[in-house]
């Protein structure tokens, strides 16, 4: 297999990511993410095995950003194939700067204090903790109960947003530039964990599809 290739995501870097352009016609686009989210999550649902819910919590690092890009970037966001879109981006961006997102978690667990409950990190918050929490969520909407996987992800960036949004205030009148950067990544990180939240009920529901 060839190697990974990465594209590293900063703060949720959905922006950017979802300008990775495809080859696919737009018009098969909304099917093909649809039936694929659907698939992956049936099977291994379905499977109960360890090592292909491993591998698929993994499914960036072994098959690149590009290529889970390509089928669900573009899918609205409450959608199974959107929120699947959001979880693996979180996970990307945890991973990759994981002292800055558990900084950030840590600066709003006080403010979110429920939110910090729901989202499940342990204490205290580091960065190994932030990292394990993001494959746990991805874990459970393969092999545990999704609607809860969603909720907490949606608390996790709840939480986070709450800290950026702290480290903004922090900047403002003395480093206006990254202040206005930070409120902006704060804004997206609510954003994000407000879709996911919203995804939880249209699973139990059965209309997250």
């Amino acid at each position: 297999m060839a190697e990974p290739r990465f594209r590293r995501p900063a703060m949720l870097d959905m922006e950017e990511a979802e300008q990775i352009e495809g080859d696919i016609d737009p018009a098969d686009r909304a099917l093909i993410a649809h039936e694929t989210a659907a698939a992956m999550v049936a099977q291994a649902r379905e499977a109960k095995d360890p090592e292909l819910v491993a591998r698929l919590v993994r499914l960036v690092d072994e098959e690149g950003i590009d290529t889970v890009a390509m089928l669900w970037s573009k899918a609205e966001p409450h959608t199974l194939p959107g929120a699947l879109w959001r979880l693996y981006m979180l996970r990307e961006w945890v991973k990759h700067d994981a002292d800055a997102v558990a900084r950030s978690y840590h600066q709003g667990v006080h403010a979110a204090h429920v939110r910090h409950a729901i989202a499940g990190v342990e204490d205290p918050p580091g960065p190994e903790e932030v990292r394990r929490l993001a494959d746990a969520i991805l874990s459970g909407v393969y092999a545990g109960d999704l609607a809860v996987a969603l909720e907490r992800a949606g608390a996790f960036c709840r939480v986070v947003a709450t800290g950026t949004a702290f480290e903004a205030e922090s900047d403002a009148g003395h480093a206006d530039a990254r202040a206005h950067q930070t409120t902006l990544r704060a804004a997206q990180l609510l954003r994000t964990g407000e879709d996911l939240e919203r995804c939880a009920p249209m699973w139990r529901e059965g209309r997250l599809d």
